[in-house]
């Protein structure tokens, strides 16, 4: 039986990185640390994923240079795969990725500094989702496209979240894909093997957390373990959707699923990007790119 080639030297560029994030951050602004450790866990992770399944794959230099750099994505066996094709995006969807890129450009650039400044926790969502908007759902979507084009097959790393009827479908297959594939292979699966389904699934959702913790309150340098306890919220919430309760009262679709998705999303969020991230991480990013009309 050939023996599986040891994974330890994917993680060791994650565990070094991180471990000297801080000596990098230092005497930064708290918003240019967030970017620090937000770019070394994406770096150490697409490494992984390459250690892991693309360094074994036959493709060319030129697309495992893509991955690695060009796509935010963490799917290298769906990346990287020549025989696996993508049908060429329609105009469509080229319109739709750009007027999201739009909107989310004129939330950062437009709508923030028109909301008073005395207001300051409205100023920065409307900068953060505005941000999410211009990143993920727009450039990432038109990245994807991009790679369509070409014929790989690169799916949008978010799928209209908004559609989701229930956590288990909000989680798995809307938001943040990239995010999901990866604590899915490396947590997930692994925790599965040893335990019983419910442990992975909250085994999944303490890692998810951790690691926001780590990227909003470290930088933000307060209300520690707050995106932890809005992960295990929805790491409960799965539970319960897929419970003899939950069953019965229809939270796995439907309009019942779907309303339960959005309260369950929604209400707690002020949990994951909490009063010191918005504070002293977002709104002086906004400020640093002129978005506030704030002076630095």
């Amino acid at each position: 039986m050939e023996r599986k080639p040891a994974l330890w030297p994917g993680w060791l560029p994650l565990a070094v990185l991180s471990a000297s994030s801080f000596f990098w951050g230092i005497k930064q602004p708290r918003w240019v640390l967030m970017w620090i450790l937000a770019l070394i866990i994406f770096v150490g992770c697409k490494w992984l994923t390459w250690w892991d399944e693309g360094r074994w794959m036959e493709t060319t230099p030129a697309r495992g240079f893509a991955y690695l750099f060009v796509w935010p994505g963490m799917n290298a066996r769906e990346f990287l795969d020549g025989t696996i094709t993508h049908a060429r995006p329609s105009q469509s969807e080229w319109f739709f990725a750009a007027a999201k890129t739009c909107l989310g450009a004129v939330m950062v650039w437009g709508l923030v500094r028109r909301i008073p400044v005395a207001h300051e926790l409205w100023e920065g969502w409307m900068g953060l989702v505005g941000l999410v908007f211009l990143l993920h759902f727009g450039l990432f979507h038109l990245l994807a496209l991009f790679w369509q084009r070409t014929g790989v097959n690169a799916l949008p790393i978010m799928r209209a979240p908004m559609f989701a009827t229930s956590v288990s479908e909000f989680w798995n297959r809307r938001w943040n894909i990239a995010f999901n594939q990866l604590i899915h292979r490396f947590v997930f699966r692994p925790v599965t093997r040893r335990a019983n389904l419910p442990a992975a699934c909250l085994a999944a959702f303490l890692v998810s957390g951790v690691i926001h913790d780590l990227v909003i309150s470290v930088p933000a340098g307060g209300d520690y373990g707050f995106p932890t306890a809005y992960f295990m919220v929805q790491g409960f919430a799965v539970l319960f959707e897929h419970s003899r309760i939950g069953r019965r009262m229809g939270l796995r679709g439907g309009w019942r699923g779907w309303v339960f998705t959005a309260i369950v999303t929604a209400a707690p969020v002020f949990w994951l990007f909490h009063p010191p991230f918005i504070k002293n991480v977002i709104l002086p990013m906004l400020t640093a790119i002129g978005a506030t009309g704030r002076k630095i």
